[in-house]
């Protein structure tokens, strides 16, 4: 669902109150933070979706990597995790089942955490995803309500994997790029998550179904800020501005788009640019929120990230400025 749709839904819901409730549905965080003692609280989100690639394995390690991707943006660690499955009986063998949940499995194993159950139903389209549940200590935590005046924002996975993904769905995609693609959602965001903790960021989110533009207008609404994004520094994955120059877009970043464009400066950025920060993505990077002398330990112990964007006063106007 669209983030505009999704949050016209939730608007006239009463906002919980608990004070061990740390983190709920209010500033659009990637999983919601419940207190259990001084130094313990719960991490916990949910996430499944249709697949994304054709094998069955690839499938569930990318939905699992999806869902656990919530944990890691919370600054979290994930123990357990329930599988969630749609799927056509009538139409697929269930060795189909046996590889996505396989996938899954390993996933969830690479992040040192369990499957300790889950739920299936019968549905006319194959779905998968999961339930984690994780642990965070309460002063540690990763929001998107954190971020401070001067900070660097530093993204860890490069984007267009929905662009991608739309294309080998249609056969149009070449084999190093499908590979390419495959890798980087399959990815455990665990290294970038531990390593922003560690270096005492208080800031993060990662970037999935509501695009680049999308998770960091949450950003600055939350913390009342505004960022300015530098277009030549965002990295893009192999292919993506073929694709799109080929007319492989989604739905879902038409939607993005219009939702952030009243809190948004796109100066002259051009239409290829509105397609790929709005693109949807799926289990793609952390984006960080870090002091300047902390950006080069980051950089150093996380391959593949990079500078792409700066923090700085909001009092009216867009929130996000492309330049």
């Amino acid at each position: 669902m669209g983030p505009g749709d999704l949050s016209a839904a939730l608007a006239p819901l009463p906002r919980e109150s608990d004070p061990r409730l740390l983190v709920g549905r209010e500033t659009f965080d990637d999983a919601g933070v419940f207190r259990l003692s001084d130094d313990l609280a719960l991490v916990q989100t949910v996430d499944f979706f249709a697949p994304i690639v054709d094998d069955p394995y690839r499938f569930g390690r990318v939905a699992a990597a999806n869902a656990l991707s919530d944990v890691y943006a919370m600054g979290g660690t994930p123990l357990t995790a329930m599988n969630i499955v749609g799927f056509p009986e009538k139409t697929l063998p269930l060795a189909v089942l046996t590889e996505i949940l396989r996938g899954g499995q390993d996933a969830v194993h690479e992040a040192g955490a369990r499957i300790v159950g889950g739920h299936t139903v019968t549905d006319e389209e194959l779905k998968y995803g999961l339930s984690v549940t994780g642990q965070v200590h309460p002063d540690r935590i990763l929001s998107n309500a954190n971020a401070q005046l001067g900070e660097q924002l530093i993204l860890t996975k490069p984007i267009g994997t929905g662009i991608l993904a739309t294309a080998g769905k249609r056969g149009a995609l070449a084999p190093a790029h499908e590979e390419s693609l495959y890798q980087s959602m399959a990815a455990l965001n665990a290294l970038a998550s531990r390593t922003a903790v560690e270096l005492g960021a208080r800031c993060a989110t990662d970037v999935t179904g509501f695009g680049l533009l999308g998770h960091l207008l949450h950003i600055t609404r939350a913390s009342a800020v505004r960022v300015t994004l530098h277009l030549d520094a965002i990295p893009l994955l192999p292919g993506a501005r073929e694709a799109l120059a080929s007319g492989f877009t989604t739905g879902g970043a038409g939607r993005n788009a219009q939702w952030v464009d009243a809190e948004l400066d796109w100066n002259d950025s051009g239409e290829d640019w509105r397609a790929l920060l709005s693109d949807p993505q799926t289990s793609g990077g952390l984006l960080v929120s870090l002091a300047p002398d902390l950006v080069a330990p980051y950089l150093a112990q996380v391959p593949g990230s990079a500078v792409i964007g700066h923090v700085s006063e909001w009092q009216r106007g867009p929130r996000i400025v492309l330049a």
